[in-house]
């Protein structure tokens, strides 16, 4: 099974990531988190990543798209992933063309995600004001198409995120399995 969450920053995406990987047994990737890896290496590209990330920016398509998909030809993802992070935008979403059986947005009010960050205990160096406002603002601009896009074709399932985290679960089965 191939399941892409997607969600706004605060969403609770990587807890039901975790939480859909121990209950169908396949793994969790967070391209996020791959990206944050890779920010902490002493390279150029580190160093690039984690400019860009502490800014609030997004890594752009070509560099995206060569890291997720090459994770995914890893053999622990060949027979299924919960995808945290990806596709983030349109021109990710053609380019991947692996067959996603369900794609669950976890729709959150901004207000509610922002409330979330901020409490977050051990923070993170990209979840500054500045860069979580400018990811907000760039998951409206750039991944409402993706929802859209993936609404048309008949794949999304959106559940209330705003729910407690066993009811947000409890939805996210319930669509995948209806």
């Amino acid at each position: 099974m191939k399941i892409v969450l997607i969600g706004i920053q605060g969403a609770g995406k990587s807890t039901q990531g975790s939480m859909l990987s121990d209950k169908y047994k396949i793994p969790y990737l967070s391209s996020g988190h791959i990206f944050r890896e890779m920010a902490k290496e002493k390279t150029r590209l580190g160093r690039w990543l984690k400019e860009l990330l502490n800014s609030g920016a997004l890594v752009p398509d070509e560099t995206t798209l060569e890291v997720v998909l090459t994770y995914l030809k890893k053999p622990e993802y060949q027979n299924g992933f919960v995808l945290d992070g990806f596709p983030r935008t349109v021109a990710q979403a053609e380019a991947f063309n692996g067959s996603i059986d369900h794609v669950v947005y976890i729709d959150v009010s901004d207000k509610e995600a922002l409330w979330r960050i901020s409490g977050r205990v051990a923070e993170r160096e990209d979840e500054t004001l500045s860069a979580i406002r400018q990811r907000i603002s760039l998951f409206h601009s750039v991944t409402t198409p993706v929802i859209e896009a993936y609404r048309k074709k008949g794949k999304l399932r959106t559940v209330d995120g705003e729910l407690s985290i066993e009811d947000v679960f409890a939805q996210i089965i319930a669509a995948i399995e209806a």
